[in-house]
Formats: C-alpha cells, sequence, structure tokens
C-alpha cells in the first residue's frame, strides 16, 4: 500500500511518526560527520528539503532526542552500529531565519527579536540549574524586545555558553534559510544596514565561538564572501556545482521512478521526467524537484507546483528591470534556446541587474537554470558554460511571469492589441498600443533612466509578451539579421495561410523628424531599404503575405503606420 503523501511537512518526527512518503536521505548524516568540517554552507534551490534534511540533524544528534532510535530504524544510518551510539549525545541549536521577511530594516530586526525570544524561551529550564553563572543566567534576561543589535548579534554565541556548560559538551548549531533576510533586504532597500547585522551575528556564532563542535547553514544562494562571510576562514562551501551531497537534496531519477512505481504511475515516467528533471549537482545529473514530485504523487497530474510555491518576486524584478541584452537573452532562452555565461556562484546582489552574467548566475544558482554544458575552464575553477530553462515547470512558470505583465490591472487590453494585430486593423492597434504603453511602461522602470526615456526596454517586454501569447500560431524572432540589418520584430508564421509580419521600433527625434508620423515613414523606410523581408522570401512566403509596421514612440505616445507598398503589400 501507497504511502501518505501529505504536503508541506517539514519536521522529520511527524513525516516518520505519520508514515508519510519520505525518501531516505540519512546518509547525509554520515556524509556530514565524516567530512570533519566544522562550518559548512550547503546552497540549494527553494523546495529540495534543506529544512527537513536539517530537521533530521537536529532529531538524530540532539540530547532532547536521546532513545528516538525508533525515528530511524530501517533507514540507511540505522545500519551502521557506530551511528546508533551517537544518536541523541549532542546539545543541539536548531534555528530559521525564514520568516525574516520585513519591508524595513526596522521590521526584519523586530522580527530577528522574535525569533531569539523564542529560542531562548525554548531554553528556560538552564535557569533553574544550579550549573550556570549569575553572568550565564543574565544573558537570558538581555534577551527581549529592547535588545541592542550587540546583544543580538551574540544571542546565539552565548547561548552556546549555557548550554555548553550545562551538558559539557560543545555543541551543534543549525541554521536554515541563513539568505532569506538579504534577499528582502535586497528588495527593500537596506542591505548595508542588513549584511552589517548579519556579519557580525556570523562572527560571533560560527568563528569566535569556543562552544562549537560543528554548524550547518543551508539556503538558497552562496552570498558573496566579502559581505557577510569576509571573517570565516573556517567554512566549508557546498554549491550545485560541489561533488559533496550530491544525492542528499532533491530526488534522484531513480527514486522518483521507484515512487512511481509504488503509486501505481510507473506509465507516466516520461511525463514526470520533462516537467521535473533536469537539476544537476556535482556530477550527478537526473536530480528531480523533490517538492513537485510529491505534489504530482498526490494530484496525479502536472502542474507548476514549484513554481507556484512563492510570488517569484525577486525573479520578476530582476527580468523587468533587466537592460535590453538581457530580455533578449531571456528571449532566446523562453524559445528553448542556450546562453554563454562564465558561471560564478558567488551572488553579489548589488551587482545583479550591473555586472554581466551576474542575473545568469543568480537564477542558475536558484534552479531557474540549468547548465547545458560546459565549454571550459577559468584557471580559477570558473566555467564558461551554455545555460538553458531546467525544465518544462520553470518554462511555463516563466511564460505565465511574462503574460502577468500585460495581463494584470489595466493592461487587459494587451489581447485586444494581439486580435488587432492579427487583423490587420491598424486603427485598433494604435488604440490598444497607446493604452497599453501608459500603463507599461511604467513596469520597466529601472536606475536612472525611465522606460519613457529609454523605450527599449518596454519593446523588449512588449517582444516577450508577444512570444507567449502566439507561441503556437508563430515564431517569433527579435533583432535578428535578415538583408542588410537587423529587424526588431519579426512573425514566422507556423501555417501558410497566416500572415508574415515584420515590425520596426523607432523613437521620434525632433532634430531628424518633424512629427511621429515622419517616424513611423522612417521604420517603413528602413525594412525596404534593409531588405527585412529577405529571410522570409526566401523561405518561400509571397510577398503579399509579408506585413510591415512601423512603430513611433514619443513618451508614452505611440504611433503605428503600416506598408502598403512592397516588400510589404
Amino acid at each position: 500500500m501507497a504511502r501518505k503523501t501529505g504536503i508541506g511537512h517539514q519536521d522529520f518526527e511527524t513525516v516518520r511518526r505519520t508514515n508519510n512518503f519520505y525518501v531516505d536521505k540519512t546518509d547525509f548524516i554520515r556524509e556530514w560527520w565524516e567530512s570533519n568540517d566544522i562550518v559548512t554552507l550547503i546552497a540549494r534551490p527553494r523546495r529540495f528539503g534543506k529544512t527537513l534534511n536539517m530537521s533530521m540533524l537536529e532529531k538524530f544528534f540532539s540530547i532532547e532526542y536521546a532513545g528516538r532510535g525508533d525515528l530511524f530504524e530501517g533507514l540507511s544510518i540505522w545500519k551502521k552500529e557506530e551511528y546508533r551510539k551517537l544518536q541523541g549525545t549532542y546539545p543541539v541549536i536548531s534555528v530559521s531565519f525564514a520568516n525574516v521577511k520585513g519591508g524595513t530594516y526596522e521590521v526584519a530586526r523586530d522580527m530577528f527579536a522574535q525569533i531569539l525570544i523564542d529560542l531562548y524561551n525554548s531554553y528556560y529550564f538552564l535557569l533553574e540549574s544550579d550549573i550556570l553563572t549569575q553572568q550565564e543566567k543574565g544573558y537570558f534576561a538581555s534577551i527581549n524586545d529592547g535588545m541592542t543589535d550587540a546583544v543580538a548579534s551574540m544571542s546565539l554565541k552565548r547561548l552556546a555558553i549555557c548550554m555548553e556548560h550545562y551538558y559539557g559538551k560543545h555543541v551543534i548549531i543549525l541554521l536554515d534559510e541563513y539568505d532569506t533576510p538579504m534577499q528582502e533586504a535586497y528588495m527593500n532597500g537596506y542591505w548595508e544596514e542588513m549584511v552589517s547585522f548579519i556579519k557580525n551575528l556570523f562572527n560571533a556564532t560560527f568563528k569566535t565561538n569556543p562552544c562549537l563542535e560543528r554548524a550547518v547553514l543551508t539556503g538558497i544562494t552562496r552570498v558573496s564572501k566579502e559581505s557577510v562571510f569576509s571573517d570565516l576562514n573556517n567554512l566549508r562551501v557546498v554549491t550545485t556545482t560541489s561533488e559533496e551531497y550530491a544525492e542528499c537534496f532533491g530526488f534522484t531519477e531513480q527514486e522518483v521512478f521507484d515512487a512511481l512505481d509504488e503509486f501505481g504511475l510507473s506509465d507516466r515516467r516520461q511525463e514526470v521526467k520533462k516537467w521535473y528533471d533536469g537539476f544537476t549537482f556535482g556530477k550527478k545529473t537526473d536530480i528531480y524537484n523533490p517538492w513537485s514530485v510529491l505534489y504530482y504523487l498526490s494530484a496525479r497530474k502536472v502542474g507548476a507546483y514549484w513554481a507556484n510555491t512563492s510570488s517569484n518576486g525577486l525573479v520578476g524584478k530582476l527580468v523587468q528591470e533587466g537592460n535590453k541584452n538581457v530580455k533578449l537573452e531571456f528571449e532566446t532562452l523562453l524559445r528553448g534556446g542556450t546562453i554563454p555565461v562564465l558561471v560564478d556562484e558567488q551572488i553579489v546582489f548589488s551587482q545583479l541587474l550591473a555586472k554581466k552574467d551576474a542575473l545568469w548566475n543568480f537564477l542558475l544558482a536558484t534552479g531557474y537554470l540549468k547548465v547545458a554544458h560546459t565549454e571550459s575552464v577559468e584557471p580559477d575553477g570558473r566555467s564558461h558554460c551554455q545555460l538553458a530553462l531546467t525544465n518544462w515547470e520553470v518554462q511555463t512558470m516563466f511564460e505565465d511571469l511574462v503574460l502577468g505583465w500585460f495581463e494584470s490591472g489595466e493592461n487587459d487590453y494587451y489581447n485586444d492589441f494581439i486580435k488587432a494585430l492579427m487583423l490587420d486593423d491598424v486603427d485598433a492597434m494604435n488604440e490598444y498600443m497607446n493604452r497599453m504603453a501608459g500603463a507599461t511602461f511604467s513596469y520597466f522602470d529601472t536606475g536612472k533612466k525611465p522606460s519613457k526615456e529609454e523605450p527599449e526596454r518596454f519593446y523588449h517586454g512588449f517582444v516577450l509578451g508577444l512570444m507567449v501569447d502566439l507561441a503556437g500560431r508563430y515564431v517569433l524572432i527579435s533583432n535578428r539579421e535578415s538583408g542588410f540589418g537587423r529587424y526588431d520584430v519579426m512573425l514566422e508564421p507556423k501555417k501558410r495561410e497566416d500572415d508574415a509580419i515584420i515590425m520596426e521600433f523607432k523613437v521620434f527625434h525632433p532634430v531628424k523628424e518633424k512629427d511621429l508620423q515622419e517616424t513611423v515613414a522612417s521604420a517603413l523606410a528602413q525594412i525596404e531599404e534593409k531588405n527585412y523581408a529577405a529571410s522570409l522570401l526566401a523561405k518561400g512566403i509571397p510577398q503579399d503575405k509579408i506585413r510591415c509596421y512601423g512603430f513611433a514612440f514619443q513618451g508614452k505616445t505611440v504611433l503605428i503606420g503600416r506598408n502598403e507598398e512592397f516588400p510589404c503589400k
């Protein structure tokens, strides 16, 4: 009989006690313990079992779970006698930063304070002992709503001191989702304050802590060493390209296929592979997204389960605010292509939109992209790789993201513009485009040059929307060579009965043109002079099946004109 598939369980004890579906990852305990690393940072995409594995470590090592070998009976780790003796023998501090999501630094600090207060309250029994000194008991009194940054930064170290004094053993510290506060700080504009606080906290907890036995930190990204880890020379970093723990997070293909067999879904292997495979850790390929696989076992149908577990706000923000080249490369990815990237796993948040390849490295670390193949390796270990979207689930998520830019609120008329375009109704196209531009330009504002001044950001966001909305009917290509130049947008029909479409975008220049009509005429003339229709004609598309449009932009005002002469009749 198949096990239960309860969704969202992150507590190891609950999963085992209720016979929920569980893939044995207890060999992670052995691999980590035998590594003998003092502080280990493990970066994996969200919903890949990090929290459950941290809960497993806590239940295995914590003195509070001494004698609870029943939780591990039948699992890999329990087959080894030396580990049976190790279970329940260390004091453990386990804490998560998952809920530190404040819109301001003050709110985030309050959240930190509440986490620390709750943590200290769970160890209040230490105060009843005569073993602790008065100074150590005083630590507890200092952890309150009004604690200073200095007190908060020292809190985990001081709790470890108390626990070592009480139990007579060094302490294991487990910190889950260490980078959530920093991602929130980046999105909400208080990065420097947050980094300063986290840096002091980490230095006290993991570097100058004489009571530390071992520590594990988990997160989605490897935040650059210069930001928060500059003082930690005892840190072992394990990223998605590392060989360590390659099979400890996520499901291997064999584990997925075994699960499908258990649930009577053996005939669905290829469907599940298309949607949820694609992750690679170290040299281990065919790693599946565990969250989505579990949902699939429960619902027995595919869906973007992992992609829909959060707002994807940071990802959407970065793609929207990216420059013209970002949108062109993103278009390539959505069309099933690959992009060349120098892979550097240290994420510098301040450079995500400023430094070449920084955005793509962030999307690689967070699981939205995968390495299609490696071309070469630099002496410093960085790799020149071709990156692609990870799987079909990610593909559908990004398609929905792009459509959402144009279909929300005032932009419901985006679909009306597409209908007008297909009907060759230029008057309606002008009406809908002007409404859409007025509302949508602001979606692509970024930095000191908003899109009304640098409209290429809007154009290429618009191109992405066209591509997604017309993907079943057209092959959309933008900024590609044809004839004697590069057109802006070309829609090549998949069926012979549909017209091909060429679009050229131009910004009104008062020195060159007296009005938008002249700008439109200039755009249409460029299509003809540069012979942009050449590639379509070469494929056998008749000239009377090619339509050309010139788009003229002046601020948020748009004028669209149609060429009625060859090559666009």
